[in-house]
């Protein structure tokens, strides 16, 4: 869980920031009201810390739904391309103890675990793809199934042609133009 705590004013600004990127980008949620995202915010105070360290590292998070059987709302990186403060990342930790040389400072599942989000998986970055085009010029590391990362492989994504590819590499692999999107429940 993050351990920033928030001030009052950085709260205010964050809620701000959400709520103004809520009712701009309402193709996302149409049938959702603010006032009941506002609500689970301000009961879930490290759930905004959370969001305000998506934002910072250039998520954009919007809510993209709501899971009706755990009453929860889905908080998802939604800028253009792969959040620019989570670049030149490996895959996980073994990975990144397993580079010998020129080592990233981190690795995508540590910094999300240090967020307080998780990595999307294929059928959530899919399902993010169908709102609008995104990681058309970056990709972004998700969440691996065990059995391919046993074998010491990690997927990422991204679209081009108007289509979503997943691809492989080597879990230490990292690149400048890769980051990862996050997601978080509320």
């Amino acid at each position: 869980m993050p351990s920033k705590k928030l001030t009052k004013s950085q709260k205010e600004e964050l809620l701000f920031i959400l709520e103004e990127r809520f009712n701009h980008n309402m193709k996302y949620h149409e049938t959702l009201k603010w006032k009941d995202i506002l609500i689970k915010l301000q009961e879930n105070p490290s759930k905004l810390e959370s969001l305000f360290m998506m934002n910072e590292t250039g998520g954009e998070p919007d809510v993209i739904g709501f899971d009706s059987k755990t009453k929860e709302y889905l908080y998802v990186d939604c800028s253009k391309e792969s959040p620019k403060g989570r670049y030149n990342l490996c895959y996980d930790r073994e990975a990144l103890n397993a580079r010998k040389k020129f080592k990233p400072e981190n690795s995508a599942v540590d910094l999300a675990n240090e967020m307080g989000i998780e990595l999307l998986d294929e059928e959530q970055y899919k399902s993010l793809q169908s709102l609008a085009p995104f990681d058309t010029k970056t990709s972004s590391w998700i969440k691996t199934p065990n059995s391919i990362r046993k074998l010491g492989g990690a997927l990422f994504c991204d679209r081009r042609f108007d289509t979503v590819f997943v691809y492989h590499n080597g879990a230490e692999s990292y690149y400048g133009g890769r980051g990862f999107r996050g997601i978080l429940k509320i």
